[in-house]
């Protein structure tokens, strides 16, 4: 499948979805269900009919593969995607300091079932899913457990935005490697495109970091939603035709998943619509 696949997704929640109430208090219209392929072997999946924030997707991930959690290192490099949900405002509810985010997916990816101390913050004493995974892809790449969980159910209620995408599962077939995503929650609009190329950009590191070559990226959803002023924006992209999807270079340097950095990536051939501007739902 190609970007028609994500124009069809969103297509189907603006004319069919059914109107639902929502955390935020904004509105959304809302299907149950639905799933997305993207063929990595050729290009990579980052939307054309509008432009998308690359340098906010790469920062992000390489900031959940380290495992970290304060938003502080995103702002350093001029990431403000988190701010929202870093206020003192938000983060005291908690009773963490401003820019603390508690066990997101970081936490969850790098530390799961970590020991919580008195005061908030968490021993290095979880379960590095991360790393088993890419373990078990060099010593056992035929097992059917190559699994990742952001789901932490006695944690959820511990942040203010528990993990959306939730559960990713790695494959490999003829030394490629392919990647299937569970998001239980998907903001078809503003999260939706960040989430596929987070996800397939991925798939490529841990493709290099295994020894492999990159598959394909399948992305399933749960409730997959278009809030209610995001609706004019939608149809302005839905109007748009199409362009070739661009191509990303990986450093062949890079051999460990845990040191690549922002420098390690070159997009090639992106020529998109322009931005489309619309509010985040907090």
């Amino acid at each position: 499948m190609s970007e028609r696949a994500y124009l069809d997704l969103l297509k189907a929640v603006l004319e069919q979805g059914k109107p639902r109430a929502d955390r935020t208090g904004t509105g959304t219209r809302a299907l149950f269900g639905g799933q997305l392929r993207f063929d990595l072997r050729s290009s990579f999946p980052l939307l054309t009919t509008k432009k998308v924030h690359l340098k906010s997707i790469i920062h992000e991930l390489l900031w959940f593969v380290r495992g970290e959690t304060t938003v502080q290192p995103l702002k350093a490099v001029g990431v403000s995607i988190w701010d929202e949900w870093a206020t003192a405002e938000q983060t005291a509810r908690f009773g963490r300091n401003e820019g603390d985010l508690g066990p997101v997916y970081g936490h969850q990816w790098r530390n799961f079932g970590a020991t919580k101390r008195a005061d908030g913050t968490y021993e290095r004493d979880g379960f590095d899913q991360l790393a088993r995974v890419v373990r078990d892809l060099r010593e056992n790449p035929m097992s059917r457990r190559l699994l990742v969980t952001g789901w932490n159910p006695r944690e959820a209620d511990q942040v203010a935005l528990p993990p959306c995408h939730t559960l990713f599962q790695f494959h490999v077939q003829d030394d490629e490697l392919s990647c299937h995503l569970y998001q239980r929650s998907g903001d078809v609009f503003l999260g939706v495109p960040f989430n596929i190329a987070s996800y397939a950009l991925l798939t490529m590191m841990v493709a290099r970091a295994s020894g492999l070559k990159p598959g394909d990226f399948v992305h399933s959803f749960g409730d997959v939603h278009l809030y209610n002023n995001h609706v004019e924006q939608a149809r302005e992209q839905l109007s748009r035709e199409p362009r070739a999807l661009p191509r990303m270079k990986v450093n062949p340097e890079r051999k460990n998943l845990f040191e690549f950095q922002y420098e390690d990536f070159t997009l090639e051939g992106y020529d998109p619509h322009p931005a489309i501007k619309a509010p985040v739902a907090v």
